[in-house]
């Protein structure tokens, strides 16, 4: 084994959903895996009778406990929205929040704030402004994507049907002065005749 993967604690899953620590020998709780996580403790969570790796299903299950607990993070509407991002624009909401809770963490250590009644205080004050950043940055997005499908075509689908239905009034309005000049035509050929 490598040196970062000596240092990686292994947590193994059993199929009894009890999680046995190697490294105390003891098993731990989704709460003390929560410690390893707040203390930048590297591990890895292994099912004990595949092998797979399962970080990320514990992770996640972490987090359902804290959503459930206290006020949670995330909100029904948010929920939904991610939701709505799986698929071709996954990999641009996960880099983008990826990025910025990082900016929160660097900023967090490099003020040595974290975890205190003025770092709380502080991002309280700043809520609105970067709620409203927030909105800013997704609104100029949603607009560059919208001018970028319209300069390329890409939204001919959706105009097809205000087309048509431009098309079928322009069609009629034709057809209509087509009869009245036929007519006309019908009229001069009645007054050769007499």
């Amino acid at each position: 084994m490598s040196k970062s993967q000596d240092s990686i604690r292994i947590i193994k899953k059993y199929p009894n959903r009890r999680l046995y620590d190697s490294h105390t020998s003891s098993h731990v709780t989704l709460v003390d895996i929560r410690r390893l996580v707040q203390e930048e403790e590297p591990f890895q969570v292994i099912d004990a009778k595949s092998g797979d790796d399962i970080t990320r299903s514990i992770l996640l299950q972490i987090i359902q406990e804290a959503e459930s607990d206290g006020d949670p993070i995330f909100s029904s509407d948010m929920l939904k929205n991610i939701i709505r991002f799986y698929g071709p624009f996954q990999g641009v909401l996960g880099s983008y929040l990826e990025e910025s809770i990082q900016s929160v963490i660097d900023i967090q250590t490099q003020t040595g704030t974290q975890s205190t009644q003025a770092w709380t205080e502080f991002m309280h004050s700043q809520v609105p402004m970067m709620q409203d950043m927030m909105r800013q940055y997704v609104e100029q997005s949603r607009s560059l994507y919208l001018n970028t499908q319209n300069m390329f075509g890409l939204f001919g689908a959706f105009n097809y049907s205000d087309n048509k239905s431009d098309n079928k009034s322009d069609n009629k309005s034709e057809n209509k002065s087509e009869n009245k000049s036929d007519t006309g035509k019908k009229d001069e050929k009645k007054d050769d005749k007499e």
